[in-house]
């Protein structure tokens, strides 16, 4: 296996295909490739895959069904990629379980850095579908463990797994990442661009444009968390909106 892992490329177009194989090889990957969703459902499991790129519009099943099914076993990074423009198409990939995603075409070093951006970030080892990643603090200092606690939520940073009450919850890495900004935070408001940057990595920097649909994948990243949370919206225990800006910590409850 290559430094940086097993990377598994799903696209029917071989063009296409060629391409982001090169790009991933050239990160350090060892890249193996599918043309058809059934197969490449089959490669991630077989391949014990660290990132996937999917593509949406596949000539058996789709990508999101395709996301669906690898999401039943595995907590491998993917990235969408698609032709489409409609912001539909971005919700509903982030929302089945996508981290990233990509419209074609697209440089090759955006790509790369997204990818890079991932798995400067890596989950826990441990960590699957279905199992947790974690939580912790708000408007409260970390313990001396690096656990950050807040309202009886708990986010190791280390393990990279958060517990609410005691008990896991699963994120994906974008949501984790989210969450652990808000809790540094301690209660300062974090702005769209802000978390974007959260989620981006170190490839939107500062002075770097952030388009309405990044902010609009903000927005779904948080409904999700919120979601997992099974916040209460009226008085949300962890997460509060602020309109027009972004978002905050909930005070600390007594």
């Amino acid at each position: 296996m290559s430094d940086m892992g097993v990377a598994v490329v799903v696209e029917d177009d071989a063009d296409v295909r060629n391409l982001v194989e090169a790009v991933l090889r050239q990160s350090g990957f060892e890249v193996h490739s599918a043309s058809e969703g059934r197969e490449g459902v089959d490669v991630v499991r077989q391949r014990e895959a660290n990132v996937v790129t999917l593509d949406v519009g596949l000539p058996d099943i789709d990508g999101y069904e395709v996301l669906r099914r690898i999401r039943q076993f595995s907590d491998a990074y993917i990235v969408m990629l698609t032709a489409r423009t409609d912001e539909l198409d971005t919700l509903t990939a982030l929302h089945t379980g996508a981290d990233d995603f990509l419209t074609k075409p697209f440089r090759p070093r955006e790509l790369r850095a997204r990818v890079a951006a991932m798995m400067r970030r890596p989950r826990h080892e441990g960590q699957r579908a279905g199992n947790p990643a974690a939580a912790q603090p708000a408007g409260v200092a970390p313990a001396s463990d690096n656990v950050l606690r807040h309202n009886g939520l708990a986010l190791n940073p280390d393990s990279r797994s958060v517990t609410v009450d005691g008990g896991p919850l699963a994120l994906t890495r974008s949501e984790f990442e989210l969450l652990h900004a808000l809790l540094l935070g301690a209660g300062a408001v974090k702005s769209k661009a802000e978390l974007v940057r959260v989620v981006r990595g170190e490839y939107y920097r500062a002075d770097a444009y952030i388009s309405e649909s990044d902010e609009r994948a903000v927005e779904v990243h948080i409904g999700n968390l919120r979601r997992k949370l099974r916040e209460d919206p009226v008085q949300p225990r962890w997460l509060q909106t602020v309109r027009g800006v972004g978002y905050r910590l909930a005070p600390a409850r007594p």
